[in-house]
């Protein structure tokens, strides 16, 4: 997996202050998207061991709120497959941390039922996500009044909840 950027003070990819690691590699390709050159999955710089210690040194701090996958796609089946050993460590050093993660897929047509994006380790990421901002970005849809999302048809999901009880339950910051 590569990745662009590591934003180690982040404030705009969700609440408090946060580490945003931006994947690379998305074939959504969605007009208007802020971020086109994460598009290609050889973009950025290799995710390595030494990445991972980074980040996990980063999000180390009583201030740093938690951890935010963004992109390109963290649900692409090859991104998942890095990002699982990632999500897990930061549950296990730091439980009090928590985990947004934006897709441009659908949680329940896309991560939950048979698609692409599915893989080996999709049900298990999605029980350690607390927060899944889901849908591609509509630039038709655009709105710039919404918290945490670029488009009207994008949901903020309190995805460890709704994975554990089977029922999507949206949070409070869509309304």
């Amino acid at each position: 997996m590569n990745y662009g950027i590591i934003k180690k003070t982040d404030i705009a990819n969700g609440l408090g202050v946060r580490v945003s690691l931006f994947v690379s590699g998305c074939t959504h390709h969605c007009k208007g998207c802020f971020n086109q050159e994460t598009w290609d999955f050889n973009y950025g710089c290799e995710y390595t061991a030494a990445t991972q210690q980074e980040i996990l040194d980063a999000v180390a701090p009583s201030y740093i709120a938690g951890l935010t996958l963004i992109g390109g796609e963290p649900f692409e089946p090859v991104n998942q497959r890095v990002l699982i050993g990632l999500v897990k460590e930061i549950k296990n050093l730091y439980p009090d941390k928590n985990i947004w993660c934006y897709t441009g897929y659908t949680y329940e047509k896309d991560l939950l039922s048979p698609s692409c994006a599915r893989c080996e380790v999709t049900d298990e990421l999605l029980s350690l996500i607390d927060i899944l901002v889901d849908g591609e970005f509509m630039i038709e849809k655009k709105n710039l009044m919404l918290k945490f999302r670029g488009s009207e048809n994008q949901r903020i999901i309190m995805c460890k909840e709704s994975f554990k009880t089977g029922k999507l339950i949206l949070s409070e910051l869509n309304y």
